[in-house]
């Protein structure tokens, strides 16, 4: 059960199924899907002569070229196969699909081929992003593509049609049926399980895999059962470049960085190519190490060159950066150090800039100890601090929120008048109440904060992993107790009940389902995962290949979410909500905690105002979204 194998699997048969030269066209679906597990030049070496997007008309027509087509069988990608079968550019089209078509799309397929020009049509089942050997993304945008529907408890129709197919072809491309576990608190999750077990069943066929020993189990879990993980600043290398640059389909734009040399502009980061041997090493390496192993790469790189003595002065990013500039035979041979010295100069920066060490202390706190009087303290000190950016105040102000809500004496109301005072607009302030009503302690389904459970080591199939801890590494997704214990048989029906295809005589799952330990898990989490969770999931693999353990996890997510885009799918959600949803719930503190905070101005709820304002806050972000894309 292995992501890269199993994309590599279809990408050969794309590309060496077909003899001769040939051209490529793509959709903008399918371009990401290949980029993230090979290269361009890669491509090219398979007689590729072209490679473009199926909707560009204006391509040359080379009519003595046979052409390949992979892409989404969306409608509007469908519509442009049609357009391009009715006119031709080459002599032959071989068409594949990213998932299953319909019975429609095969017949108006099949009319516009008026030349006979498609000599072959197949399905790949490659309808996912794949961002590891046990990661991977549907490359939802949350901001762009609504996840819900007019409530927080439904879908919207499109996005739960894609999430069932882009799951199922998941299932086939790794030729798995899987038991069905979703968290019952969470009806989207239900409804996610109906229409997966709806699509096994109608294509059975497709389905009828050769009996292997262990029944995988796929886990069914909501964003909103964990909304702290995303909110925290991270510490390894990986998810600090999503948290604080962005990481797009394993790409870094620092397109609006200053003093970056037009070559490093645009980098690329990924797991899935043997390309990056330091990034495959040092992704999950905390920030502390980060500067003592990329300086050991330089010297290694200086050392290939013939390098002198000059390697021991360098002691710090500038330096490395100097060195790097100085050296052209080094810049040609070690394009990679010269990418991770840039990007951990531009990390180290900006920990400094956004005050990240004073902030995430006090994050891990309040997502991982519980002591409300100085929290709250913390709280009022960063708040009133000129250096803190808005958006770590927010974030700040929502954990505090969740971690103390159900506390009686909690001055929630006072932490978002005192936001209020400090001028951070009405619209992000609101997400704090916006948080408490879609994913507060009434919404979630597990104590998040219960640390006699959530962080005992005890009881934790990670224990050990992350090495010496340290104040900004307590946190641990809560997603790594829930998997820990579905693999030793004790996740509680209550809590997560099965679902699977059943024969029609058994219409009910049995009841060993419940205490099955199941050796392969997919786990799939609604709203989007994050690289933290990511990073859990990769070390406990590693460290069941050293017991000998045949088991292993998979992980993946509509998206994956950093901090910023976490808070923006909510605000973006809350928009289609009823205004209920930008109102304080209960337990949000007194009078007297108002006193706490001094005399602070309250938040005027009017919704029609603050959903204006958030309306046009995301659509700023999806302008950025799709500024940033590379394609």
């Amino acid at each position: 059960m292995k992501l890269i194998e199993a994309s590599h699997n279809y990408l050969d048969k794309l590309l060496n199924d077909v003899i001769g030269i040939k051209s490529l066209l793509l959709d903008s679906t399918t371009i990401s899907y290949i980029s993230s597990i090979t290269s361009q030049t890669n491509i090219l070496n398979k007689e590729i002569y072209l490679i473009d997007k199926i909707g560009n008309r204006n391509r040359q027509r080379i009519s003595h070229l046979k052409c390949i087509v992979f892409v989404t069988p969306t409608a509007q990608s469908i519509d442009n196969l049609c357009l391009e079968l009715s006119n031709p550019l080459y002599s032959q089209y071989y068409l594949y699909f990213s998932n299953t078509l319909t019975k429609y799309q095969i017949e108006i397929l099949a009319s516009s081929d008026t030349y006979s020009v498609v000599k072959e049509c197949q399905e790949l089942f490659l309808d996912y992003l794949t961002l590891s050997d046990c990661l991977f993304s549907l490359n939802f945008i949350p901001t762009k593509h609504n996840l819900y529907s007019t409530n927080p408890d439904a879908w919207n129709n499109h996005s739960l049609n894609s999430t069932t197919n882009s799951l199922t072809a998941l299932l086939l491309s790794l030729k798995r049926k899987p038991i069905i576990r979703y968290q019952s608190s969470s009806n989207l999750c239900k409804s996610l399980a109906d229409s997966i077990t709806h699509n096994i069943n109608t294509e059975s066929q497709l389905f009828n895999f050769r009996s292997s020993q262990s029944t995988p189990t796929l886990l069914l879990c909501d964003r909103t059962n964990d909304p702290v993980t995303p909110l925290l600043s991270q510490w390894t290398y990986q998810a600090m470049v999503h948290d604080l640059i962005g990481l797009e389909n394993d790409k870094v734009d620092l397109r609006a960085f200053d003093n970056i040399s037009p070559s490093q502009k645009q980098l690329l980061l990924s797991l899935t190519s043997d390309n990056d041997s330091f990034y495959t090493r040092n992704a999950f390496a905390n920030f502390g190490d980060l500067g003592a192993n990329v300086k050991q790469y330089v010297s290694d790189y200086q050392a290939k060159i013939g390098g002198n003595d000059s390697v021991k002065n360098i002691e710090t990013i500038s330096d490395m950066k100097k060195f790097v500039e100085s050296y052209p035979e080094m810049k040609k041979l070690g394009n990679n150090v010269s990418k991770h010295v840039t990007l951990i100069g531009e990390l180290s920066k900006l920990v400094d800039d956004k005050k990240l060490l004073q902030v995430s202390e006090l994050e891990q706190s309040l997502a991982s100890n519980e002591s409300h009087s100085s929290d709250l303290r913390a709280i009022k000190e960063m708040i009133d601090s000129p250096d803190i950016p808005q958006e770590s105040k927010v974030r700040l102000s929502i954990l505090y929120a969740l971690r103390y809500q159900k506390m009686p004496s909690n001055a929630i109301q006072a932490v978002v008048s005192q936001l209020l005072q400090q001028g951070i607009p009405q619209h992000r302030v609101a997400l704090v109440y916006v948080m408490l009503n879609l994913a507060g302690a009434d919404k979630r389904q597990d104590d998040l904060f219960m640390n006699d459970n959530f962080f005992s080591r005890g009881r934790s199939a990670l224990k050990g992993l992350q090495g010496v801890e340290n104040v900004y590494t307590q946190h641990t997704p809560h997603l790594s107790q829930t998997v820990d214990l579905l693999m030793k048989g004790r996740l509680k029906e209550s809590s997560y009940p099965a679902m699977a295809p059943f024969s029609p005589t058994q219409q009910q799952p049995d009841a060993s389902v419940y205490t099955y330990r199941p050796q392969e898990v997919i786990v799939f989490i609604v709203g989007g995962t994050t690289y933290e969770e990511a990073r859990s999931v990769t070390l406990l693999n590693e460290q069941m290949a050293k017991e000998g353990s045949a088991s292993r996890v998979i992980l993946g997510g509509n998206t994956v979410l950093n901090s910023r885009q976490f808070l923006d799918m909510m605000a973006d959600a809350a928009t289609h909500f009823a205004p209920t949803v930008y109102k304080a719930p209960t337990n949000t503190g007194n009078a007297q905690n108002q006193q706490l905070l001094g005399n602070v101005p309250d938040l005027d709820i009017d919704p029609e105002r603050l959903a204006s304002a958030a309306k046009s806050w995301i659509q700023r972000v999806r302008d950025d979204i799709e500024d940033r894309i590379m394609i």
